[in-house]
C-alpha cells in the first residue's frame, strides 16, 4: 500500500507513521530525515541547513529528486508511507508525472495549541529516529535514552517555538491546497489527531484497511 500522511507540523505524521509501518508492512519515509541526512553528507547541505533553520519550504524539484531516489530502495517494493511529502501541489504533480500513484492520503487534523505542546516537548533518537515527548507522556524508560536502541535523544532545531510558528505559517500558505487536490481525486481520509496516540493509531489502522 502506498500512503501519504498530510498535516501541520506536530499533527503526528512521524509518530503514527513509525508505529503503523510494521502493521502495514511498508517503509516509512520521512523527508525531514532525508534532509537532515543530506545536511552533513549531501551536496546541498549548506542550503538545506539554512532553509530548515528558517522554517521554510525547499524547492519542489530538489525535494522530489531526494524523494524519488529514496523510493528506488528495496524496502519500498511493498509500499510506503510518505511523511512530509508532498508539501505543495507541484510536488504532488511530480509524483503523478513519475507514475507513482498513491492509494490513500490521510489528513491529520490538529489545532495550533496541540501543535505547540507536542513539538516543544518532542525528542528524537539520534540513531533509530524513534520519537518521544515529555509533554504528552511518551517518555523513555531511562531519561535521555532510546528504549529500542539505547542511543541518545535530542531536540531538533526546528522544534523550537519560534521555528514552529514559522513552519505553521508556511503550512497554511503552501500545503493546505493539497487537501483539495487529493479530495478531488477521492483519496483523502480526514482523521482527528488532537487526541491521544493510543486512541488515534488503532482507529487509523482500521480505516486504512477498509
Amino acid at each position: 500500500m502506498k500512503l501519504i500522511f498530510l498535516g501541520a507540523p506536530g499533527a503526528g505524521k512521524g509518530t503514527y507513521s513509525f508505529r503503523i509501518k510494521d502493521e502495514m508492512n511498508v517503509a516509512h519515509i520521512s523527508t525531514g530525515d532525508l534532509l537532515r541526512e543530506n545536511v552533513d553528507h549531501g551536496e546541498y547541505g549548506g542550503m538545506i541547513k539554512e532553509t530548515m533553520s528558517e522554517g521554510k519550504l525547499f524547492p519542489d524539484e530538489l525535494m522530489a529528486s531526494l524523494l524519488l531516489e529514496r523510493l528506488s530502495k528495496d524496502d519500498c517494493s511493498k509500499g510506503f508511507i510518505l511523511d512530509g511529502f508532498p508539501r505543495t501541489v507541484r510536488q504532488a504533480e511530480i509524483l503523478a508525472e513519475k507514475g507513482i500513484e498513491v492509494d490513500k492520503v490521510v489528513q491529520l487534523d490538529v489545532n495550533e495549541e496541540t501543535v505547540l505542546n507536542r513539538l516543544s516537548g518532542r525528542h528524537t533518537c539520534t540513531s533509530c529516529k524513534k520519537l518521544y515527548n515529555v509533554n504528552t507522556g511518551m517518555l523513555p524508560a531511562q531519561e535521555g535514552k532510546c528504549d529500542d536502541c539505547g542511543a541518545e535523544l535530542f531536540q531538533r532545531e526546528d522544534d523550537k517555538e519560534d521555528t514552529i510558528k514559522k513552519r505553521l505559517a508556511v503550512y497554511h500558505e503552501s500545503t493546505k491546497p493539497l487537501i483539495e487536490f487529493y479530495e478531488d481525486k477521492g483519496k483523502l481520509i480526514k482523521h482527528d489527531s488532537n487526541r491521544e496516540v493510543t486512541v488515534v493509531i488503532p482507529e487509523l489502522i482500521e480505516r486504512l484497511k477498509e
